[in-house]
């Protein structure tokens, strides 16, 4: 289901470093297993030591973007939520750009977003958008935040999620690896593909998958990084 984030006060061009509005960024992700940003978890995501962590988080604060749970982490408010929203939006736009304009490939484009996300104006990327014919989803299949702040958020099943037997299509990946994207072409495993779990090893052990006739061992470590839904059960003839 689509969320609309409220519509946050326009912000003046240069007000946050591309440090903070990663950090908006970082904690909108955390934020959608249901629980706060850690602080921890936020160094971890973002490679840098925990005390400069919280002192962010407090500049943050002060800018109304935060919420400091103590013993907890972060949230973000309203206007932190539709700013994060933003920058996501521009992220994925630029992504998808440089995969269907540039011809870079979608294990290419992650950090180089990254980089231009911060500089790009927003009248650029809403052009980007136009020429593109205002894409839904980037190439990783995550969905691209709208605008006016609509976003889908539903909750999805990871491949280590899947039980044998279960077939399901994929939709999106994590993209933050551009090995671990590689990885998965290799084996065909592109949003919109179907994959069928034959095998489940016991204690954490590998789920071997279907992809295309084709069986392919896999980690639970990356298997939980690509997500799916279930594919409708294909109907029977008669006779």
């Amino acid at each position: 289901m689509k969320k609309k984030a409220p519509v946050a006060p326009a912000m003046r061009a240069g007000a946050l470093t591309g440090q903070a509005e990663d950090y908006l960024k970082a904690i909108y992700e955390m934020e959608q297993g249901g629980e706060p940003a850690a602080t921890t978890a936020i160094a971890e995501l973002l490679g840098i030591a925990p005390a400069s962590v919280s002192g962010m988080l407090q500049r943050l604060a002060r800018l109304g973007l935060v919420q400091v749970e103590r013993y907890r982490g972060a949230r973000l408010t309203h206007i932190g939520r539709s700013a994060a929203l933003q920058l996501i939006r521009r992220h994925r736009i630029i992504e998808s750009y440089l995969v269907t304009r540039l011809g870079y490939g979608w294990d290419e484009v992650d950090e180089e977003a990254e980089r231009l996300e911060h500089g790009a104006s927003t009248d650029l990327v809403e052009r980007m958008a136009a020429a593109l014919g205002h894409p839904t989803e980037d190439p990783h299949g995550a969905p691209i935040p709208t605008s006016e702040g609509l976003v889908d958020e539903r909750r999805l099943q990871s491949i280590a999620d899947l039980a044998v037997g279960q077939t399901a299509r994929v939709v999106r990946m994590s993209d933050r690896d551009s090995e671990f994207l590689r990885y998965l072409a290799g084996m065909g495993i592109r949003p919109g593909a179907t994959v069928k779990v034959a095998e489940r090893e016991p204690f954490e052990g590998p789920v071997t998958i279907t992809v295309r006739g084709k069986k392919h061992p896999v980690g639970i470590a990356a298997a939980s990084r690509v997500y799916v839904e279930s594919a409708p059960a294909r109907r029977r003839g008669r006779g």
